[in-house]
């Protein structure tokens, strides 16, 4: 129970004390053989490989599949069109702004310190341990990104990891990818979603009736 107490992440402690007292600890994230047009493959090289490839095509794939059955490609009407007729007037314009170094320091501070490193070995406990002597060149940068429109390459990388579903293991579509991505493009992301939000709050443009990935408004309370 102490070790619940002083846990940053009360609930991931909670889960893997669980799993401990019922004998759960076994590696089940390890991919041991993946089953490739009929062909076994054992290979860790290989089967990063064929899962780079299979991620890769899903969303190209999805968007076809869209494409071809969409009702609206029905005389060109886009999803913007029926969005557009919601409102009796036209939609106020939206402008994203400069962020200050203060912005940006509270940014930091409202992020979870996870000691799990991405690509560039540094974590999210790391940047806030560094955040005093980083937060002002981490503004130029997002100021520079702002009005050019351009989200920095670096910050798209990510480590992509297959997370098993359910089903046959050795099955490539029994996965899905989770990307773990820089902790720095968390702090953009937190700063576009924010100036977005602020936005759609301040004209009502969201209906009542959404309640999730809103702020105090979760599906819980669609419930209720």
């Amino acid at each position: 129970m102490d070790k619940i107490t002083k846990a940053s992440n009360k609930n991931k402690t909670i889960w893997n004390t669980v799993h401990l007292e019922c004998n759960k600890t076994d590696n089940t994230d390890k991919i041991n053989i993946l089953n490739i047009n009929g062909i076994p493959i054992s290979d860790c090289q290989k089967m990063v490989n064929e899962f780079n490839k299979y991620f890769s095509s899903v969303a190209k794939n999805i968007n076809t599949k869209q494409n071809k059955f969409s009702p609206y490609n029905v005389d060109n009407i886009t999803p913007l069109h029926y969005f557009n007729q919601s409102f009796n007037n036209p939609l106020p314009k939206f402008n994203l702004k400069t962020v200050s170094t203060k912005e940006i320091k509270n940014i930091i501070k409202s992020l979870n310190p996870k000691i799990s490193s991405r690509y560039d070995g540094i974590s999210t406990k790391l940047l806030k341990l560094s955040s005093p002597f980083i937060t002002s060149p981490l503004t130029h940068i997002c100021n520079k990104s702002i009005p050019s429109g351009t989200f920095p390459d670096r910050l798209k990388y990510a480590v992509v990891k297959p997370l098993f579903k359910k089903g046959d293991k050795t099955k490539l579509c029994n996965y899905r990818p989770i990307p773990i991505l820089s902790p720095f493009s968390k702090v953009l992301e937190k700063v576009l979603y924010k100036q977005l939000q602020d936005h759609l709050n301040k004209h009502s443009i969201l209906a009542q009736e959404q309640f999730g990935f809103r702020y105090d408004s979760s599906t819980n309370k669609a419930i209720y």
